[in-house]
């Protein structure tokens, strides 16, 4: 397969039971499949020889690249962060689920990975800052103060009452 960024023959190599394809003589950019990724974003994951020389590949990426298409499908694919490092962009495809990372942006994924919980607490730092979802939170809680006691009493003795049946 060729290096979608600049065109090498790629090479398949071994991250510790998780095969993937390296831009060896090129740019260093590396190809995974779908899910490949998801199984070497965290420090504690892969091993060998392969990994740790892309690990200490420096980080180039080209901000005059601009898009590529994926080696597979041969469509643009999509430029967006990383789902669990908000300070990394990937390239995607949409069609086969493959990504491209350029030269050093594994190594950046794996120092910046987010936990579950640290994504939560950023996406709702973000969605604080949307005057709308201000708005809704606020029309939620006024709801809420609305709602009297004794309805939601009966409505949970409703509620065992079903399960008691089933």
């Amino acid at each position: 397969m060729k290096c979608p960024a600049c065109g090498v023959e790629m090479v398949e190599n071994d991250f510790g039971g998780v095969k993937v394809d390296v831009c060896s003589n090129g740019c260093k950019g590396i190809w995974f499949d779908w899910f490949e990724l998801s199984k070497l974003d965290e420090t504690c994951e892969g091993a060998g020889t392969a990994l740790k020389d892309a690990l200490a590949a420096p980080r180039v990426a080209d901000e005059n690249r601009g898009p590529i298409s994926c080696p597979k499908c041969g469509i643009p694919m999509h430029i967006h962060k990383y789902r669990h490092s908000k300070q990394v962009s990937v390239d995607e495809c949409y069609q086969c689920a493959g990504f491209f990372l350029d030269s050093g942006e594994l190594k950046a994924i794996r120092d910046c990975f987010m936990s579950e919980e640290e994504i939560s607490a950023y996406v709702d730092s973000i969605a604080r800052t949307v005057p709308s979802y201000q708005q809704a939170v606020r029309q939620n809680q006024e709801q809420q103060a609305r709602i009297r006691p004794g309805a939601l009493r009966g409505y949970h003795q409703f509620l065992r009452l079903m399960d008691s049946l089933c």
